[in-house]
């Protein structure tokens, strides 16, 4: 399945917002994550400004969106990039969209953006997502015990990582 990227847009704040606060999708995302129509908007708004160093994407694959992913450079010296935010449509899980969507962004990142490093934290009871990061090709890198306060108690956040390198291993595996 060909996945695409874009840049967000103001028409795309319903989406966005719808998806975030989805009972599915909600839980796993970070619990500062922008969900008001007016705060998905500022993030687009900064998106939009700040091109190289911020970015809401949105994912589209047959001419309709089916996720997005966020990020932003952490290193501007070291070119390092973190992904957070990635969210497909619960509709659409198990389709075989997630891989490929997965390594688009990172090909967008490294290949069209000029990151050296991609990284990512994944909630520790997130077990789905942290099949998901492997199987994309995340290189696992450890765990920051109890870092997180959700729901009244501590959990663990897994820590990933993706270089240049890895993206051409992917390549030459596929």
């Amino acid at each position: 399945m060909t996945v695409t990227l874009r840049r967000a847009a103001r028409d795309d704040v319903a989406f966005l917002v719808e998806l975030f606060r989805h009972e599915d999708v909600a839980p796993y995302l970070a619990a500062v994550r922008p969900t008001t129509p007016a705060a998905v908007a500022a993030e687009i708004e900064r998106s939009e400004a700040e091109p190289d160093a911020h970015g809401v994407l949105v994912l589209e694959a047959a001419g309709e969106r089916v996720g997005t992913v966020t990020w932003e450079r952490v290193n501007r010296r070291s070119r390092i990039a973190a992904v957070s935010g990635y969210a497909i449509v619960p509709a659409l899980r198990g389709t075989g969209i997630g891989v490929p969507a997965a390594r688009e962004i990172q090909r967008h990142l490294i290949r069209d953006l000029g990151f050296h490093r991609l990284q990512m934290e994944v909630y520790a009871f997130n077990e789905r997502a942290l099949r998901h990061a492997e199987r994309a090709g995340w290189i696992r890198e450890g765990t920051r015990r109890k870092a997180y306060l959700r729901d009244g108690a501590w959990v663990d956040g897994v820590l990933f990582g993706l270089v240049e390198e890895d993206l051409d291993a992917q390549s030459v595996e596929t």
